[in-house]
């Protein structure tokens, strides 16, 4: 409770987190503060703040934390069994033929350990990298281009890029040989807020940045705004594509290769689980040529 009230910041924040009321929490800090003989926090007008004595106890308490969860870690490795939870992070929206995978392999890993509870969610690069190294995360599936020590990458999909644009922007109806670098110029792009590789890079580069977008699905609407061209891998617009309402320009000018990883810590705390995974999806995947990676039967 004590972790739970430090992190939201005051007892009122913790409410929702921990299912008590304010004064519930008060009393139990109370409680804690007696059996302890000390005073963790202020709390009154000027808000919430931890004295040093609770800044101490706090970072205890993690330590602690950290202990159990590696003691549990170290026992349900013992067992033959996988359970518990399998944490899985992407950095992007799955688009239809990925989420089609995802299933067949939480289909598999349902059938060989019925007992591990599993999820799927998406964040920010940055923040899945943080969650592996913490041992928050078992695996993430995101672009590798930029490695970072203390993770192992391993090449799972592949497909490319394309530039667009919807039935609403002007270069629509424009004819293929007349788009060329300098008429890019003349529109707004929405460009990559996130790092890409190095002939992406170079792509967008020909571009005139208009807008900002982390994720595809962002990027996406913002093309479909009608208001900007802008890089998507084709199935993120299939569908789009065959009614006529996208467009892709110059295919053979304008695209690169749009590359993901299949990303876990390089000594897991749950090495059976990562394995787990790693090895379904490998199998998985081979159902899906068009957007397997060639690298990924080298590994």
């Amino acid at each position: 409770m004590f972790k739970s009230v430090v992190e939201n910041g005051g007892f009122a924040a913790a409410e929702n987190e921990l299912g008590l009321t304010r004064s519930t929490i008060s009393i139990h800090m109370n409680n804690l503060e007696t059996r302890l003989r000390l005073t963790l926090c202020q709390r009154g007008r000027g808000g919430f703040v931890l004295t040093p004595d609770g800044r101490q106890v706090y970072q205890a308490s993690l330590t602690l934390f950290d202990a159990l969860s590696d003691f549990s870690n170290s026992v349900s490795q013992l067992s033959q069994q996988v359970s518990g939870s399998l944490v899985i992070l992407h950095s992007d929206i799955l688009d239809q033929t990925r989420s089609q995978l995802l299933a067949s392999v939480v289909a598999l890993i349902n059938e060989k350990a019925p007992e591990l509870r599993i999820s799927v969610d998406g964040d920010r690069i940055e923040n899945i990298e943080r969650a592996l190294i913490k041992d928050k995360a078992h695996v993430g599936l995101f672009p590798d281009y930029r490695r970072m020590a203390g993770l192992r990458y391993k090449p799972a999909f592949d497909e490319q890029i394309f530039l667009c644009c919807s039935e609403q922007h002007p270069l629509f109806d424009t004819n293929e040989q007349d788009i060329n670098d300098l008429t890019l110029q003349q529109f707004p792009a929405v460009v990559p807020g996130v790092e890409i590789s190095q002939a992406g890079r170079a792509q967008v580069k020909k571009l005139n940045p208009g807008a900002t977008a982390y994720q595809f699905d962002s990027r996406k609407a913002l093309i479909a705004s009608g208001k900007f061209i802008g890089y998507l891998p084709q199935s993120y617009f299939e569908e789009e594509l065959n009614a006529g309402t996208f467009r892709v320009l110059s295919a053979k000018r304008y695209f690169y290769n749009f590359s993901q990883s299949v990303v876990h810590k390089e000594v897991p705390a749950e090495p059976k689980k990562v394995t787990l995974f790693a090895e379904l999806l490998d199998k998985c995947a081979r159902a899906y040529p068009e957007i397997r990676d060639s690298a990924a039967d080298s590994d």
